[in-house]
Protein backbone atom coordinates (compact mmCIF):
# COMPACT_ATOMS: atom_id res chain seq x y z
CA UNK A 1 0.00 0.00 0.00
CA UNK A 2 1.36 3.48 -0.64
CA UNK A 3 1.88 6.00 1.28
CA UNK A 4 -0.47 9.37 1.41
CA UNK A 5 1.32 12.07 0.27
CA UNK A 6 1.57 14.36 2.78
CA UNK A 7 -0.24 17.47 2.99
CA UNK A 8 0.74 20.59 0.97
CA UNK A 9 1.10 23.44 3.06
CA UNK A 10 -0.38 26.75 1.31
CA UNK A 11 1.43 29.10 -0.48
CA UNK A 12 0.31 32.70 1.46
CA UNK A 13 -1.21 32.83 4.54
CA UNK A 14 -2.97 35.72 6.09
CA UNK A 15 -3.61 34.46 9.79
CA UNK A 16 -5.84 37.54 11.24
CA UNK A 17 -7.97 37.28 7.97
CA UNK A 18 -8.36 33.31 8.39
CA UNK A 19 -9.32 34.28 12.24
CA UNK A 20 -12.18 36.76 11.11
CA UNK A 21 -13.37 34.46 8.18
CA UNK A 22 -13.29 31.21 11.01
CA UNK A 23 -15.78 33.68 12.83
CA UNK A 24 -18.13 34.50 10.31
CA UNK A 25 -18.52 30.86 9.17
CA UNK A 26 -18.74 29.74 12.68
CA UNK A 27 -21.29 32.35 12.92
CA UNK A 28 -23.56 31.35 10.19
CA UNK A 29 -24.10 27.88 11.25
CA UNK A 30 -25.84 29.16 14.94
CA UNK A 31 -29.50 29.87 15.17
CA UNK A 32 -29.03 31.84 18.35
CA UNK A 33 -25.73 33.75 18.08
CA UNK A 34 -22.55 32.84 20.31
CA UNK A 35 -21.04 34.66 23.29
CA UNK A 36 -17.15 35.58 22.75
CA UNK A 37 -15.92 32.79 24.97
CA UNK A 38 -18.18 30.02 22.74
CA UNK A 39 -16.92 31.53 19.81
CA UNK A 40 -13.54 30.94 21.35
CA UNK A 41 -13.64 27.46 22.63
CA UNK A 42 -15.39 26.24 19.04
CA UNK A 43 -12.39 28.06 17.46
CA UNK A 44 -9.43 26.97 19.70
CA UNK A 45 -8.77 30.06 20.28
CA UNK A 46 -7.86 32.47 22.94
CA UNK A 47 -10.77 34.93 24.42
CA UNK A 48 -8.31 38.27 23.50
CA UNK A 49 -7.76 37.10 19.76
CA UNK A 50 -11.06 36.89 19.12
CA UNK A 51 -12.64 40.28 21.23
CA UNK A 52 -9.67 42.02 18.22
CA UNK A 53 -11.85 40.01 15.63
CA UNK A 54 -15.46 40.63 16.95
CA UNK A 55 -14.35 44.74 17.33
CA UNK A 56 -13.58 45.07 13.68
CA UNK A 57 -16.31 42.62 12.71
CA UNK A 58 -18.90 44.54 14.68
CA UNK A 59 -17.27 48.06 13.44
CA UNK A 60 -17.59 46.81 9.81
CA UNK A 61 -20.84 45.88 10.28
CA UNK A 62 -20.94 42.63 9.16
CA UNK A 63 -21.60 40.88 12.99
CA UNK A 64 -23.97 42.48 15.70
CA UNK A 65 -23.75 41.30 19.84
CA UNK A 66 -27.30 41.63 21.49
CA UNK A 67 -26.87 43.49 24.70
CA UNK A 68 -29.70 41.31 26.44
CA UNK A 69 -27.54 38.22 25.85
CA UNK A 70 -24.04 39.69 24.95
CA UNK A 71 -24.18 37.59 22.11
CA UNK A 72 -23.00 37.75 18.52
CA UNK A 73 -24.66 37.10 15.52
CA UNK A 74 -24.27 37.73 11.59
CA UNK A 75 -26.46 40.85 10.45
CA UNK A 76 -27.48 41.39 6.85
CA UNK A 77 -24.35 42.80 5.63
CA UNK A 78 -22.88 39.40 4.20
CA UNK A 79 -25.69 38.87 2.26
CA UNK A 80 -26.19 42.28 0.98
CA UNK A 81 -22.54 42.22 -0.47
CA UNK A 82 -23.58 38.71 -2.12
CA UNK A 83 -26.53 40.43 -3.82
CA UNK A 84 -24.17 42.99 -5.45
CA UNK A 85 -22.18 39.70 -7.45
CA UNK A 86 -23.55 40.42 -11.42
CA UNK A 87 -24.92 36.63 -11.39
CA UNK A 88 -27.32 37.35 -8.43
CA UNK A 89 -28.36 41.14 -8.70
CA UNK A 90 -29.48 40.05 -12.40
CA UNK A 91 -31.24 37.30 -11.35
CA UNK A 92 -32.68 38.97 -8.55
CA UNK A 93 -33.78 41.96 -10.77
CA UNK A 94 -34.98 39.77 -13.43
CA UNK A 95 -37.04 37.55 -11.15
CA UNK A 96 -38.44 40.21 -8.56
CA UNK A 97 -41.23 41.49 -10.65
CA UNK A 98 -42.03 37.86 -11.77
CA UNK A 99 -42.21 36.75 -8.47
CA UNK A 100 -44.55 39.08 -7.36
CA UNK A 101 -46.48 38.41 -9.71
CA UNK A 102 -47.10 35.14 -9.26
CA UNK A 103 -47.53 34.93 -5.92
CA UNK A 104 -50.52 37.26 -6.16
CA UNK A 105 -51.95 34.49 -8.67
CA UNK A 106 -51.76 31.79 -6.51
CA UNK A 107 -51.67 32.78 -3.11
CA UNK A 108 -48.97 30.77 -2.44
CA UNK A 109 -45.35 31.86 -1.51
CA UNK A 110 -42.51 31.86 -4.10
CA UNK A 111 -38.58 31.44 -3.70
CA UNK A 112 -35.16 31.99 -5.85
CA UNK A 113 -32.49 29.61 -4.91
CA UNK A 114 -29.14 29.18 -6.86
CA UNK A 115 -26.27 26.57 -5.66
CA UNK A 116 -23.58 27.83 -3.68
CA UNK A 117 -21.26 25.42 -2.11
CA UNK A 118 -23.03 22.11 -2.40
CA UNK A 119 -25.53 23.73 -0.85
CA UNK A 120 -29.21 25.05 -2.10
CA UNK A 121 -28.88 29.43 -1.11
CA UNK A 122 -32.33 31.54 -1.37
CA UNK A 123 -31.59 34.59 -2.71
CA UNK A 124 -35.40 35.64 -3.42
CA UNK A 125 -38.51 35.38 -1.37
CA UNK A 126 -41.74 36.74 -2.09
CA UNK A 127 -44.76 35.99 0.37
CA UNK A 128 -48.78 36.08 -0.91
CA UNK A 129 -51.75 38.23 0.65
CA UNK A 130 -52.92 35.34 2.30
CA UNK A 131 -52.41 35.22 6.57
CA UNK A 132 -51.52 31.76 6.87
CA UNK A 133 -47.73 31.11 4.30
CA UNK A 134 -44.95 29.17 4.18
CA UNK A 135 -42.27 30.88 3.47
CA UNK A 136 -38.00 30.29 3.76
CA UNK A 137 -35.96 33.24 4.87
CA UNK A 138 -33.30 35.37 2.49
CA UNK A 139 -29.95 33.91 2.98
CA UNK A 140 -30.88 30.35 4.05
CA UNK A 141 -28.92 27.35 3.07
CA UNK A 142 -30.70 24.47 2.45
CA UNK A 143 -28.74 20.62 2.40
CA UNK A 144 -28.73 19.89 -1.63
CA UNK A 145 -30.48 16.39 -1.94
CA UNK A 146 -33.16 17.30 0.47
CA UNK A 147 -34.27 20.34 -1.90
CA UNK A 148 -36.46 20.38 -4.96
CA UNK A 149 -34.65 23.59 -5.94
CA UNK A 150 -31.26 21.94 -5.66
CA UNK A 151 -32.36 18.72 -7.77
CA UNK A 152 -33.77 20.68 -10.16
CA UNK A 153 -30.62 22.44 -10.54
CA UNK A 154 -28.79 19.63 -10.53
CA UNK A 155 -30.36 18.07 -13.38
CA UNK A 156 -29.23 20.42 -15.89
CA UNK A 157 -25.71 21.03 -15.25
CA UNK A 158 -22.77 18.71 -17.06
CA UNK A 159 -22.14 15.14 -16.00
CA UNK A 160 -18.79 16.02 -14.46
CA UNK A 161 -19.78 18.59 -12.56
CA UNK A 162 -22.93 15.97 -11.22
CA UNK A 163 -19.85 13.60 -10.32
CA UNK A 164 -17.68 15.96 -7.94
CA UNK A 165 -20.93 17.00 -6.30
CA UNK A 166 -22.25 13.39 -6.00
CA UNK A 167 -18.82 12.62 -4.74
CA UNK A 168 -18.41 15.77 -2.16
CA UNK A 169 -22.27 16.07 -1.04
CA UNK A 170 -23.75 12.94 1.31
CA UNK A 171 -26.86 11.75 -0.29
CA UNK A 172 -30.21 10.98 3.05
CA UNK A 173 -29.93 8.07 4.40
CA UNK A 174 -31.36 5.26 2.56
CA UNK A 175 -30.84 6.91 -0.86
CA UNK A 176 -28.62 5.65 -3.30
CA UNK A 177 -26.34 7.40 -6.13
CA UNK A 178 -28.52 5.13 -8.41
CA UNK A 179 -31.74 6.35 -7.40
CA UNK A 180 -30.29 10.28 -7.34
CA UNK A 181 -29.39 9.95 -10.79
CA UNK A 182 -32.63 8.45 -12.13
CA UNK A 183 -34.57 11.24 -10.43
CA UNK A 184 -32.26 13.99 -12.05
CA UNK A 185 -32.92 12.09 -15.36
CA UNK A 186 -36.41 12.23 -15.29
CA UNK A 187 -36.89 16.07 -13.90
CA UNK A 188 -34.62 16.81 -16.83
CA UNK A 189 -37.24 15.15 -19.47
CA UNK A 190 -40.53 16.84 -17.74
CA UNK A 191 -38.31 20.15 -17.41
CA UNK A 192 -39.79 20.48 -13.73
CA UNK A 193 -40.42 18.62 -9.96
CA UNK A 194 -43.71 18.24 -8.36
CA UNK A 195 -43.22 16.11 -5.36
CA UNK A 196 -43.33 16.43 -1.29
CA UNK A 197 -41.47 18.39 0.51
CA UNK A 198 -38.52 16.45 2.22
CA UNK A 199 -38.38 18.33 5.15
CA UNK A 200 -41.83 19.55 5.81
CA UNK A 201 -45.27 17.03 5.87
CA UNK A 202 -48.04 18.56 4.33
CA UNK A 203 -46.26 20.70 2.02
CA UNK A 204 -46.05 19.63 -1.57
CA UNK A 205 -43.01 21.62 -3.80
CA UNK A 206 -43.44 22.31 -7.11
CA UNK A 207 -39.58 23.67 -8.58
CA UNK A 208 -38.38 24.58 -12.11
CA UNK A 209 -35.12 25.32 -12.85
CA UNK A 210 -33.95 29.03 -14.69
CA UNK A 211 -31.76 28.22 -17.77
CA UNK A 212 -29.10 30.51 -18.70
CA UNK A 213 -27.68 30.80 -22.82
CA UNK A 214 -25.57 27.96 -22.06
CA UNK A 215 -27.90 25.72 -21.68
CA UNK A 216 -27.42 25.09 -17.51
CA UNK A 217 -29.76 25.90 -15.06
CA UNK A 218 -28.12 28.77 -13.05
CA UNK A 219 -31.03 29.23 -10.51
CA UNK A 220 -34.71 27.49 -9.29
CA UNK A 221 -37.75 28.98 -8.96
CA UNK A 222 -39.57 27.00 -6.15
CA UNK A 223 -43.22 27.29 -4.68
CA UNK A 224 -43.72 25.50 -1.26
CA UNK A 225 -47.47 24.61 -1.88
CA UNK A 226 -49.63 25.05 1.36
CA UNK A 227 -53.29 23.34 0.70
CA UNK A 228 -55.68 26.05 2.27
CA UNK A 229 -59.52 25.36 2.37
CA UNK A 230 -61.31 27.14 -0.45
CA UNK A 231 -57.98 28.35 -2.21
CA UNK A 232 -59.47 29.86 -5.31
CA UNK A 233 -56.33 28.74 -7.47
CA UNK A 234 -56.73 25.49 -8.12
CA UNK A 235 -53.24 22.51 -7.69
CA UNK A 236 -52.98 22.36 -11.29
CA UNK A 237 -53.12 26.00 -12.09
CA UNK A 238 -50.73 26.48 -9.88
CA UNK A 239 -47.90 24.12 -11.15
CA UNK A 240 -48.61 25.31 -14.47
CA UNK A 241 -48.14 28.96 -13.51
CA UNK A 242 -44.92 27.90 -11.47
CA UNK A 243 -43.67 26.02 -14.78
CA UNK A 244 -44.62 29.35 -17.20
CA UNK A 245 -42.72 32.09 -14.77
CA UNK A 246 -39.85 29.92 -14.57
CA UNK A 247 -39.68 29.43 -18.41
CA UNK A 248 -40.33 33.37 -18.64
CA UNK A 249 -37.42 34.05 -16.41
CA UNK A 250 -35.22 31.61 -18.26
CA UNK A 251 -35.98 33.37 -21.72
CA UNK A 252 -35.03 36.68 -20.02
CA UNK A 253 -31.53 35.36 -19.66
CA UNK A 254 -31.91 34.09 -22.65
CA UNK A 255 -32.12 30.57 -22.53
CA UNK A 256 -35.05 30.39 -24.65
CA UNK A 257 -32.43 31.09 -27.27
CA UNK A 258 -31.66 27.22 -28.71
CA UNK A 259 -35.06 25.66 -27.88
CA UNK A 260 -33.84 22.32 -28.50
CA UNK A 261 -31.66 21.82 -25.32
CA UNK A 262 -35.04 22.94 -23.37
CA UNK A 263 -36.88 20.09 -22.29
CA UNK A 264 -40.48 20.36 -24.35
CA UNK A 265 -42.42 22.33 -21.02
CA UNK A 266 -40.32 24.86 -20.95
CA UNK A 267 -40.85 25.60 -25.30
CA UNK A 268 -44.41 25.43 -25.05
CA UNK A 269 -44.82 27.95 -21.74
Amino acid sequence: MNAPEPAVPPKYTAPALEKGLDILELLSRSETGLTQAEIARELGRSVSEIFRMLVVLTQRGYVAQDPATDRYGLTTLLFEVANRTPLIRRLTQAAGPLMRELARRINQSVHLAVLADDSVLIVGQVDPPARHVFSIRLGTRVELWRASSGRVMMAFQPEEVLSEVLARAPLPEGMSEARVRADLAAIRARGHEIVDSFVLRGIVNISAPVIDHTGLAVAALTVPHLERYGDPVSFTDCCRLTIEAAARLTRSLGGGADLSALPEVFRRA
